[in-house]
């Protein structure tokens, strides 16, 4: 008998281990977490708490629409519907991501195609992107990965040259900026997570922003009214494939409630990653994750470092599994996020030249595989990250985990 499959688990974890560096869980709440909650109970579930919090956080990125949904991966899904291409065409999206980002463009039967990283970066960037474009490449879906946002200006200009569409998926990146203007608003549209271990924490949910009135209608047709609309005489009458992808009123209520506090976390945030970026900087074979210049509001969602494998006798494995045991719970290395080997369904359909990826359909022969990503791939293999940096962190922590890093280090010093 094949062996049984070991089910991947969804998000991070909610444990809260002993030990002396801070823990995401429990979550810190809104003080008006209670009121907003109990004002949807007493409304008998009519209160309008969607509508609120769509209207908070849009105004609070400064962006006209916000449709909210149950998750970043729903409502990246809707927004793919809501383009509206053809199947078969062509999206360029980040190779470093989750499944979360692509889920919803083979939903739609559109095809990945999946540029390099930029060296020494997790993001891609305008030069590894302009040699994936083709007569069939339709969109740019950019990935602000960890907090860190990519280089837009040389973005958005070649996607203008080529009259391609710029998305985001902002999911690690809430309050981040590029230049002073914040992650989400850089594109024609963007979708945000919510989930419980994101840096606003609620118990589920996410959302689209756009400043498009069209594509919000559409978003809403598509994502919320499952693309039906009423005919005289017959009733609802469905003219698209949609989805009934709403968030609850009691999420609502509870994302509401963390908006009011998530500014100062923001900012809590981006001091320390920058305080401990320096700190592990300063341990020779350690190199902290860049901060780029440009960016003056990290955002910091999963902190991380890359170590000079010509430094240690141990790799990356074996020296995230020593911190683990020295009490950084939520460490490890993440070649998980190297999407083109981590598709491999799409790799099968590919090479089976299934639908999408017919002679029909397709505009050529695909591959999904890593070493299509070699910069990427090199990084990977070489990065450590912890998905348990959070606000609470304090100048002493950041030292204290960099006195880790740097025992670690020495200890498998060559």
């Amino acid at each position: 008998m094949p062996p049984a499959t070991i089910r991947a688990p969804y998000g991070a974890a909610t444990s809260t281990p002993a030990g002396a560096l801070p823990q995401p869980f429990p979550r810190t709440m809104g003080p008006n977490c209670a009121t907003y909650l109990q004002e949807v109970i007493d409304s008998g579930l009519t209160s309008d708490m969607i509508g609120r919090f769509e209207a908070a956080f849009a105004t609070e990125l400064g962006v006209r629409h916000c449709i909210a949904t149950p998750g970043c991966t729903p409502a990246l899904a809707i927004l793919a519907a809501a383009l509206d291409f053809a199947p078969g065409d062509e999206i360029i999206v980040s190779p470093v991501t989750d499944y979360g980002t692509v889920q919803g463009l083979l939903a739609q039967n559109y095809i990945p195609v999946f540029p390099d990283t930029l060296p020494g970066t997790i993001n891609m960037g305008a030069e590894t992107i302009a040699p994936c474009i083709s007569d069939r490449t339709r969109a740019i879906l950019v990935v602000h990965l960890t907090g860190l946002v990519c280089d837009m200006d040389p973005i958005l200009e070649l996607a203008q040259a080529h009259d391609l569409l710029v998305y985001e998926d902002a999911c690690q990146a809430i309050f981040s900026d590029y230049k002073g203007r914040l992650a989400g608003t850089l594109g024609t549209a963007a979708g945000f997570s919510f989930d419980s271990e994101k840096t606003l924490g609620s118990d589920v949910g996410g959302c689209v922003v756009t400043d498009s009135d069209e594509l919000a209608e559409r978003l809403r047709f598509i994502g919320h009214s499952r693309g039906g609309e009423m005919r005289p005489r017959f009733g609802r009458v469905h003219t698209a494939l949609g989805y009934a992808h709403r968030m609850t009123q009691s999420t609502a209520a509870i994302t509401l409630a963390q908006l009011e506090i998530i500014r100062p976390q923001v900012a809590q945030r981006d001091t320390m990653i920058r305080l401990l970026s320096a700190e592990l900087g300063a341990i020779p074979g350690i190199t902290p994750l860049p901060i780029p210049a440009y960016q003056q509001s990290y955002s910091c969602w999963m902190a991380g470092f890359s170590i000079d494998p010509d430094a240690f006798t141990c790799d990356a494995d074996a020296f995230a599994a020593q911190l683990a045991e020295a009490g950084v719970s939520g460490i490890g290395t993440g070649r998980y996020y190297l999407m083109p080997a981590g598709l491999e369904f799409l790799q099968h359909q590919a090479d089976a030249q299934h639908f999408p990826f017919s002679p029909e359909t397709a505009a050529r022969r695909y591959r999904y595989r890593a070493e299509d990503c070699p910069t990427a791939q090199a990084f990977l293999e070489t990065f450590i990250r912890w998905s348990s940096f959070c606000e609470k962190y304090q100048p002493e922590h950041c030292r204290l985990l960099a006195s880790m890093v740097r025992q670690v280090a020495e200890d498998n010093r060559r």
